[in-house]
């Protein structure tokens, strides 16, 4: 039994860690082994093992968060579990600032020094003399050589800041208000308010999903693709894994406001909400950063 006296709480044992491992091994295992014809299990190129443990993972996360949820709702957790939820909740959000500073220092160091450095900056040896007689060390590199094609390949232009990105940032920087907003009506006990802004936050957070889906459409148009060099890499590994934190951001805040039409949360109690948003305007700042640096400069 799970013990909510004292100063200390001790949770029952969970059948949900297992499941959840379960899950993470059948889905690696079936994406390792759809990449080979070797192994005796499947064939090459299937993935129904990946898709199998990627639906025990979403099992595990129904009944798990299903589990929490209703623990908290019974007056199960004490102070001590919500000091611990908050420090669980930080230090992920740090490990994602350290996950795209990764990403954005990749970036940086590419710019900066890279290809300048193959360019023969600072008598650096690396020149273009060493690499393909189209090589121009200036940001984008949208020549590239083309072994297949015995040439060069070109993706034409680049993406421009003023279209879709500075919409889509017009779109996020107005759900970290209306964000705000239903964290405000929460404080206040008004629950209509708190379930209209939530519902205009996740509305804003899918529209934006669905723009850069167009956008990723136009990309690929131009001849833009991840395997596009390095522009092409860079662009699409910081704007894809931004998009899925904005998947995954909309969908804790659906979650949100469905437990809010419940009667969920109170003025005092309502941890749940705040994780959530504290992660919704993590990636409005990362955002922030990305547009600037990817798209402006």
């Amino acid at each position: 039994m799970s013990q909510a006296s004292g100063s200390y709480y001790l949770p029952e044992p969970s059948k949900w860690p297992i499941i959840g491992s379960i899950g993470m091994f059948t889905m690696l295992f079936g994406f390792a082994s759809s990449l080979s014809d070797k192994t005796p299990i499947m064939g090459e190129g299937d993935l129904t093992m990946m898709y199998i443990g990627m639906a025990i993972i979403i099992f595990m996360l129904f009944g798990w968060f299903g589990q929490v949820i209703r623990e908290s709702e019974s007056g199960a957790y004490n102070s001590q579990v919500d000091t611990s939820f908050r420090m669980g909740m930080m230090w992920f959000i740090f490990s994602e600032v350290m996950f795209f500073a990764a990403f954005f220092g990749a970036l940086y160091y590419i710019r900066t020094l890279s290809v300048p450095w193959l360019g023969g900056a600072d008598n650096n040896l690396a020149t273009n003399t060493f690499l393909y007689d189209g090589f121009v060390p200036s940001w984008p590199l949208n020549v590239m050589p083309d072994a297949a094609a015995g040439g060069y390949s070109v993706f034409k232009e680049t993406i421009g800041a003023w279209g879709i990105p500075a919409l889509n940032t017009a779109l996020l920087l107005t759900s970290g208000v209306t964000c705000t907003l239903a964290h405000w009506a929460l404080k206040k006990g008004n629950r209509t308010g708190l379930t209209f802004w939530l519902f205009a936050t996740v509305v804003l957070g899918f529209v934006f999903v669905g723009f850069q889906a167009y956008e990723y459409i136009h990309a690929y148009s131009i001849g833009l693709k991840l395997s596009s060099g390095v522009y092409g890499s860079t662009f699409f590994m910081l704007t894809g894994f931004h998009g899925l934190h904005v998947t995954i951001g909309a969908i804790m805040l659906t979650v949100m406001m469905f437990r809010s039409m419940k009667g969920h949360f109170t003025d005092e109690n309502h941890f749940a909400f705040e994780a959530a948003a504290w992660y919704w305007h993590f990636v409005d700042v990362v955002w922030l950063g990305l547009f600037i640096f990817v798209y402006v400069l």
